[in-house]
């Protein structure tokens, strides 16, 4: 075990700790002037003190032993996805969560991107870094991306979801797919993207009137929120709320921000979920641009040390795993940000390490120390000298 910490990239881990001060300083500022969020901040250092527990876990936990189980770990992860669509808890009007003992949640969605990036990161590595095969490879590895997207999908949860296809392309990218199939990918996604988009606009009044006559409510906010996606213009008065006004505090930050809990749109609560969806909007507005862009070269420097660990590595599924796990938390880092700055469309995906959310977050340091083992599990050589 002592090898194991001295090897350890602790950049990364002080990295997690000037997030852990981050996310607690920002959620106590969201939160300071609503009762019923008192305690989050509380709630959110114990959230990372028990998230620090599992990153150092998974970084001593040998990581070949889940890519020797990465087919079992996928299929526990779809097992939890049907499993929430039928006995799960609705919140935010998407049936994605358990209800734990002591008011803890669980989203299996959060914990399934990472294991399906473990099992295409084992199916990839076999071809050794040869191009891919489409029936044997792209085919395949699609349809195992496919089926966790269509049970996350009628949640529905359509951040998570397009998380699992943004990985997807990332991960046949580095795997050395052929621009062939590239070119008949992009043909088939485009033209039944074109075809949904299609039907939907034609098809949506009916349908939206079908529901309202059969009371169901829950389906027809779904569908909305999936017209929301399609048409921005047509989107509903809460979420043009939401980003007008994220907009606006934002931009009112200027350079250097209000100062810490002074910001005037938060502490009016002019912004909903301020402390998890739209938490970049209290760091824009309170810290101002430099501010911002002090969390950005945080990101840069986590990115950039786990690709540097993923290019170091001799296992090249180990670098596989990183790559995916990079791809999904640029993605989300992406959106979170792009959302509340009017470029991105409104969804449900947080600010990783800073958002408050528990399953989130506790997946995350999971995923942080998966990278941790890879570093710490092999000898650092060149990827491309041994496969592995």
């Amino acid at each position: 075990m002592l090898d194991k910490l001295k090897r350890t990239d602790w950049s990364i881990v002080v990295l997690m700790v000037l997030f852990m001060v981050i996310s607690t300083l920002v959620v106590h500022s969201a939160t300071a002037n609503d009762p019923l969020f008192l305690g989050t901040d509380v709630r959110n250092m114990i959230n990372f003190a028990v998230g620090f527990v599992v990153m150092f876990a998974a970084m001593l936990f040998d990581y070949r032993i889940l890519i020797k189980g990465g087919w079992y770990l996928y299929a526990l992860g779809i097992i939890l996805l049907v499993a929430v669509y039928l006995f799960g808890a609705e919140k935010n009007s998407a049936k994605s969560w358990f209800l734990l003992p002591f008011g803890f949640n669980f989203q299996p969605a959060e914990l399934v991107k990472l294991l399906t990036i473990i099992a295409i990161a084992a199916f990839l590595a076999k071809r050794d870094g040869e191009p891919l095969r489409f029936w044997r490879e792209v085919v395949p590895i699609g349809l195992m991306v496919a089926l966790p997207v269509a049970l996350i999908v009628i949640q529905p949860d359509l951040g998570n979801a397009i998380i699992f296809l943004v990985v997807l392309v990332v991960l046949y990218w580095i795997g050395n797919i052929k621009y062939t199939h590239v070119l008949i990918g992009g043909a088939l996604i485009g033209g039944f993207i074109a075809l949904f988009f299609y039907l939907f606009q034609i098809y949506y009044d009916p349908v939206i009137q079908y529901l309202k006559e059969n009371d169901r409510g829950e389906w027809v906010h779904r569908v909305n929120r999936i017209h929301t996606y399609i048409d921005p213009d047509a989107a509903s008065a809460d979420a043009k709320y939401q980003v007008h006004n994220s907009m606006r505090a934002i931009g009112s930050g200027g350079l250097t921000g209000e100062t810490y809990m002074n910001g005037d749109s938060i502490q009016k609560g002019f912004i909903p979920l301020p402390y998890s969806d739209s938490i970049f909007v209290v760091i824009g507005e309170e810290f101002g641009f430099v501010g911002s862009s002090v969390l950005l070269l945080l990101y840069f420097l986590l990115i950039y040390r786990m690709i540097y660990i993923s290019i170091q590595s001799q296992n090249r599924t180990g670098a596989y795993i990183i790559i995916g796990i990079v791809s999904m938390y640029v993605f989300q880092i992406f959106e979170n940000i792009g959302m509340m700055i009017g470029i991105m469309p409104l969804t449900g995906i947080t600010l990783p390490f800073v958002s408050y959310g528990g399953s989130s977050l506790m997946i995350n340091m999971m995923a942080v120390g998966i990278v941790l083992s890879i570093h710490v599990h092999q000898e650092q050589k060149s990827l491309y000298g041994t496969s592995g």
